[in-house]
């Protein structure tokens, strides 16, 4: 058995057809007749934006006009007047098109692939397509279409691109594998929406196994079972039944309050990171978006994107979200990452001039984008939220600002919320030891559970050889939250988890217990967390909680929890 991460639900029985993408291979030259070279590059442009708008008509007629945008977002990429300016200014240094091409794409792909951000970090994945696509039309090389297919077919492929994955045969595709991807990498999501099982991330699969030889996938637990034998199989298609009547049940839940089984209410808000995941939100059934990750304006570009600019895209979330609350984070880039429009001499680490440290020094970039959260506020229930703080001057030293900033507004006659939330990311070990005090301070408390973990067990997640420490199940990191929200509730205000913790069905009675309000996960888990939430009593939260609080290693806690689990098979 190999194991992978599982992308898209649902069980898939077939056969393999291993999948080899041919790169483009071409000859590097300098070009001497650059208006020739010019018309090539825009005859292979058109050519590429015909075959991606078919793509993508093929694409909402079988999942969706959002889905559909995964791959026409291809085109804006490839259309961006900086994009293209840059590759024509070195065809017109006498680069060919193909190397100026793969150059421009390659500087981008650098900038979007060393965010801490997945959902930046696809964007990268969405360039090396393009790049490759293109290229491809400018030598006049075939693109890879998998359609159509033999019934029961397994996809296997080092790594499946969004155009190679809108091609596929849908009726006829079983599953998909891959070795490389994420879950919510665009192969993944549309995965989804074609409603097909996918496992990402299975290393090695393709040097395993052979085309045409029997394999099952379980596109939930990433489970890869290769040559099974008549038993495994007919195992499996029960499983396929149960899969699709706990999905039927999950559907019930959509439209329906969050509630706990003492009918309490609460609520699940989605995580996003950039003003069309807000269409996620509506489509996954959140009830607000509760981390509006605001890195996005900043990337890809050499100067600080304008207030007018940030305006306009905190306010479409909010028109969006049509009064349902929007929590935006202030810009926070860290873990040794470069932002160009900074002009930074050094690149920001995890323990560095990250977010609020960076506005002691840089105040006018801040000042900039609270002016534009507060005019957009008009628009909506929009709650700014700031990450990073450590000490309650740094809260003071936004909330002076903040106080300022409306006083200029009022003056300029410009609406917007008076009362507008100004809240902050607990994520730092001092922000908990002091969470009684910043309480009295802060209008709620948003929990990031990624880097409280990181931070508290010193310990840095990216790191595989520490990676046995960063688990939020750890006695330590729980008490911390545990702490938090006692003293948020002490003072009467609204506290939130958005890290991955918040979507784990293990800590889901242990955030009741400790008297969460909010959660906030990716839109693809909110039915689920709904359903869960709807399982527990508060008593019985605090019970398995108090059973928790008696254990001392995080393999004990999650051994117990997950044998208390309601339903082990969902």
């Amino acid at each position: 058995m190999v194991i992978g991460t599982g992308a898209s639900g649902g069980i898939g029985i077939g056969r393999v057809m291993l999948v080899r993408e041919q790169k483009p291979v071409y000859e590097r030259r300098r070009i001497r007749d650059t208006k020739a070279e010019l018309k090539k590059l825009r005859e292979a442009v058109e050519s590429f934006v015909k075959a991606t708008e078919e793509l993508a008509d093929k694409v909402m007629e079988e999942a969706g006009e959002k889905e559909a945008g995964i791959l026409r977002g291809h085109i804006i990429l490839l259309k961006d007047p900086v994009m293209i300016s840059e590759v024509e200014k070195l065809i017109n240094g006498g680069e060919c098109a193909e190397a100026a091409v793969e150059q421009i794409c390659n500087m981008f792909i650098s900038v979007f692939s060393a965010v801490d951000d997945e959902l930046t970090r696809q964007r990268a994945a969405d360039l090396e397509d393009l790049k490759s696509r293109l290229i491809k039309h400018l030598i006049g090389m075939d693109e890879v279409r998998l359609s159509p297919l033999p019934e029961g077919t397994v996809v296997c492929a080092k790594e499946l691109t969004p155009s190679m994955t809108a091609s596929l045969d849908r009726k006829n595709v079983a599953g998909i594998i891959t070795e490389k991807g994420a879950e919510n990498s665009h192969c993944a999501i549309l995965a989804r929406a074609l409603d097909i099982p996918a496992v990402v991330a299975a290393k090695g699969i393709t040097s395993i196994i052979k085309n045409g030889e029997d394999i099952i996938l379980d596109g939930e637990s990433g489970e890869i079972i290769h040559l099974p034998d008549e038993k495994t199989k007919k195992e499996y298609e029960q499983k396929k039944k149960a899969y699709y009547s706990r999905r039927e049940l999950l559907r019930s839940y959509r439209g329906s309050p969050t509630l706990n089984a003492d009918g309490d209410k609460l609520s699940v808000f989605c995580n996003v990171g950039s003003v069309g995941d807000a269409d996620r939100v509506v489509d996954g059934d959140g009830e607000g978006i509760g981390l509006f990750r605001t890195e996005f304006l900043f990337l890809d570009r050499k100067t600080r994107p304008s207030e007018q600019e940030q305006f306009e895209a905190y306010r479409a979330a909010a028109i969006k979200m049509k009064g349902r609350p929007v929590v935006i984070s202030t810009f926070d880039m860290g873990g040794g990452k470069e932002v160009p429009c900074l002009e930074l001499d050094e690149k920001i680490s995890f323990l560095g001039m990250r977010a609020i440290r960076f506005f002691n020094y840089h105040p006018e970039v801040l000042r900039t984008q609270l002016r534009a959260i507060l005019r957009a506020s008009a628009f909506g229930d929009v709650r700014i939220l700031v990450p990073m703080i450590s000490d309650i001057e740094e809260l003071r030293f936004v909330r002076e600002m903040l106080e300022q900033l409306k006083d200029g507004l009022r003056s300029e006659g410009i609406v917007f919320n008076e009362n507008i939330w100004l809240g902050i990311m607990i994520e730092t070990p001092s922000a908990c030891m002091i969470a009684d005090m910043l309480a009295k301070e802060a209008d709620f408390f948003s929990i990031g559970t990624n880097d409280l973990t990181q931070y508290t067990m010193a310990a840095d997640r990216d790191d595989p050889s520490v990676s046995y420490l960063c688990s939020v199940f750890k006695p330590s990191v729980l008490r911390s939250i545990k702490y938090a929200v006692a003293c948020a509730k002490k003072q009467g205000i609204m506290v939130e988890i958005c890290g991955e913790a918040a979507a784990n069905r293990l800590m889901t009675p242990l955030l009741l217990s400790y008297g969460l309000d909010t959660f906030s996960v990716d839109p693809s888990s909110v039915l689920m967390l709904r359903k869960e939430i709807s399982h527990y009593t508060k008593e019985r939260a605090d019970e398995l909680a108090r059973a928790v609080d008696e254990m001392t290693t995080s393999a004990e806690i999650k051994e117990f929890l997950t044998s208390q689990l309601y339903d082990k098979n969902a």
